[in-house]
């Protein structure tokens, strides 16, 4: 029997709407939802290309336990649990419940019951070993919300589909699809910005995917933080500002007129490549327009000042008038009576909040409960009280994703215990003692909570599993509330978790992601409120009457800012001090021997590193090879396709280079996600970006540096852009002074 049947896809924030088709209980072919209201039949070659991840035969369907001689044997479910229970609990009864560590990766956050069950868990053990991707992606946005508004979940977004002025900083929305920011077809929301007479400038060192169709301004990597500290220099300055009403708005006012005197835009141009007209005549029109706004991503986030840039980002702007206002940057909202209380409330909960808790090693602040992933590996091989000796990985592969993989692949082995939550073998849990089979996003139900403020229109839509789970896979929530047991006797609070399961099953029921979600819903925008308003959506309601999705509001609503703020006043506070000692880290870090600027960048066809073993996506194949403009090449004898060694402070790296002028002189840009070494069991992988020095491409995460002196300091954040590095050819690498006096990744 074939069928079709609406649902979404999870892999990143617009949550495209799918068409599943279905033929004897096996998902054999994706394509994109004509029905669905904000993506109306588009979606991109991964979403496309999941059906080749859901039937790889590389996948893991069945439970995995190491062998002494490192390989893998297939073992039952019952026999793995019973084993990791007994070892967890001695590492427990041994070390504490300090000892034991979860790390989960990106694709976790698009699984409702992946992220609250692992936050509850590691929440209730009090352990402080909780790790995320966040710390190499958004961890700076929760802090910086953290002390602009009190409320680290607070992001505002750009009204897309209402703004006439539309600055984009370090990010590529074409290839991202867009980030901490939910919008459906947003290439054509740009370029509708375009036809109603507007602009869309893109600000980067690279004339990346979505520079190339708008306005392309060059900027020198990691000087974002200078930019618009110019700007809002020339608000200040040309009294563009309406300073009665920012008072009313915002405390720190003259602080922050005080600091933004220090960076005029003539001041500021040598280091950002920027000229002061330049500036001046952008700044005056953010003031001017009135519907405008600022929107920076992960360029903007991992500099070395990556919390004060994203704190940046916001002040200009409120100064310019253009935040929490139509067409500008706008705050979405759940729309739950009394979320600014509970919000306030969780804001002091230690373990949450951002002076809660610090890390062991580096002294360092967690975000959201999370841990700073670039010391993990220090955290483990550091002995001491606190030591991490039990370690969880979920949809994750931090040996390729975190600063100096080398240094955790090492620490690995150190552990008392490893267990892997996951669909394929990786460079991770390679070193594992378990690898447990997960299901896929079309094996489970799912409302999507993390992304329902981040919508540009705001929308809801849940889905039913479209295949039942393959093989032995089982969702993970199901696997946390199977560990908890072995827990209970030294932790009452998960004891009482462990109750509470028990109870439930006992009444025939169970507490699950669908009951969660279908709370949220209820009580949110467009709910029933359990009954009080008429044709209200539940859960139920979504699957069965709107299975495409329905739009619960035709835009952003203004005027949120005074419900999104916690601070007792209600005003945004401009002169956090942690904020302002920031800008003593905005001095030139230049080095002769590394006068190039590494930066990151996205392909269309990765998903970080677990969506290169998909044949659709390797098609034509694949070569991972670093972006450098073609006159630096020239200076230093280098020719397109020729393979350059790649050196930082802290390590280095060899692979092809593509010579190109879509890119500003003295950058390199490397995508991320690559350094399959075979240790995986994903054989596409492992051989795709075949090259003369092999295949599955490099790890770019070796030159960077995990050492916590270097890490940004508010948000723990891995300083991945603006990295100085030199570039030459193979056959000179070894005569390089620079190659010479730069170590080995640590």
């Amino acid at each position: 029997m074939r069928t079709d049947q609406p649902t979404y896809c999870r892999i990143c924030e617009p949550l495209c709407g799918m068409i599943a088709t279905v033929e004897d209980g096996r998902l054999v072919a994706l394509r994109p939802d004509r029905q669905h209201p904000l993506s109306r039949g588009f979606a991109c070659p991964k979403g496309i290309a999941f059906t080749e991840i859901v039937n790889d035969p590389d996948r893991v369907l069945h439970p995995l336990r190491r062998t002494p001689d490192g390989d893998f044997e297939q073992v039952t479910w019952d026999s793995a649990l019973a084993d990791i229970g007994a070892r967890l609990g001695a590492v427990q009864r041994t070390h504490g419940n300090s000892s034991i560590g979860w790390y989960f990766g990106n694709p976790a956050t698009f699984s409702t019951g992946h992220t609250l069950w692992t936050a509850a868990l590691m929440s209730l053990l009090g352990s402080p070993h909780m790790y995320s991707a966040g710390s190499q992606d958004v961890n700076n946005r929760f802090v910086a919300s953290h002390f602009l508004y009190g409320n680290p979940v607070a992001a505002p977004i750009p009204d897309i589909n209402r703004t006439d002025f539309l600055i984009i900083i370090g990010a590529n929305p074409i290839v991202s699809h867009g980030s901490v920011m939910s919008s459906p077809r947003i290439r054509d929301g740009l370029h509708a910005i375009v036809k109603r007479g507007g602009d869309v400038l893109v600000i980067d060192p690279r004339r990346t995917e979505t520079a190339r169709e708008f306005d392309w301004l060059p900027i020198t990597p990691d000087t974002d933080a200078l930019f618009l500290l110019s700007l809002l220099n020339v608000m200040f300055t040309e009294e563009l500002v309406d300073v009665d009403e920012l008072r009313t708005r915002a405390r720190g006012v003259d602080a922050l007129t005080r600091t933004a005197a220090g960076f005029a835009p003539e001041d500021t141009a040598a280091r950002t490549d920027i000229d002061a007209d330049t500036v001046r005549e952008i700044a005056r029109r953010l003031v001017r327009t009135e519907r405008a706004a600022v929107y920076g991503r992960i360029g903007t986030s991992l500099g070395r000042t990556g919390t004060l840039t994203t704190a940046l980002l916001d002040m200009v702007n409120l100064v310019a008038g253009n935040l929490d206002v139509v067409g500008g940057s706008m705050f979405g909202d759940l729309g739950i009576p009394g979320q600014r209380l509970a919000i306030g409330a969780l804001a002091h909960v230690p373990g949450f909040t951002w002076a809660g808790r610090r890390s062991r090693i580096g002294n360092l602040p967690q975000v959201l409960g999370t841990a700073p992933a670039s010391v993990m590996a220090k955290e483990i091989m550091t002995p001491g009280r606190g030591q991490l000796r039990a370690l969880f990985v979920s949809a994750g592969n931090p040996v390729l994703s975190v600063p100096n993989g080398d240094e955790l692949r090492s620490a690995l082995g150190e552990l008392e215990l490893m267990v892997s939550l996951d669909i394929y073998r990786n460079e991770t849990n390679a070193h594992a003692d378990y690898i447990l089979p997960a299901t896929t996003m079309y094996e489970r139900a799912d409302f999507l909570l993390p992304f329902q403020a981040l919508f540009t229109t705001p929308f809801k839509q849940a889905t039913e599993a479209v295949i039942a789970p393959m093989g032995e896979a089982r969702e993970e929530w199901t696997v946390i509330n199977d560990l908890v047991a072995a827990l209970t006797r030294r932790s009452p609070l998960l004891a009482l978790m462990h109750l509470g399961n028990t109870v439930s099953r006992a009444v025939g029921g169970l507490l699950t992601p669908r009951h969660v979600s279908d709370l949220v819903i209820r009580l949110g925008l467009g709910g029933d409120r359990f009954g009080l308003r008429r044709g209200g959506l539940t859960y139920r309601r979504l699957i069965d009457d709107f299975p495409h999705g329905t739009v619960v509001a035709d835009g952003l609503s203004p005027g949120r800012l005074r419900t999104t703020v916690t601070h007792r006043d209600r005003k945004v506070r401009l002169d956090a001090p942690e904020i302002l000692a920031e800008l003593d880290r905005l001095d030139d870090v230049g080095d002769e021997r590394f006068p190039l600027r590494l930066i990151g960048m996205r392909e269309i066809r990765s998903e970080n590193s677990w969506q290169h073993n998909a044949p659709l996506l390797l098609r034509g194949g694949r070569t991972h090879s670093a972006r450098m403009h073609t006159r630096d090449a020239l200076d230093r004898g280098i020719g397109d396709g020729e393979l350059v060694t790649v050196t930082s402070r802290h390590g280095s790296i060899s692979l092809p280079v593509t010579l190109t002028d879509q890119i500003k002189r003295g950058v390199v840009a490397i995508p991320h996600g690559w350094g399959h070494n075979g240790s995986g069991g994903w054989r596409k992988a492992n051989a795709a970006a075949e090259t003369d020095l092999g295949s599955g491409g490099v790890n770019v995460n070796a030159l960077i540096s995990s050492d916590p002196v270097d890490l940004e300091r508010l948000a723990g954040m891995a300083n991945m852009t603006g990295v100085p590095i030199q570039v030459l050819p193979v056959d000179r690498t070894s005569r390089s002074p620079a190659a010479s006096s730069a170590p080995a990744a640590r």
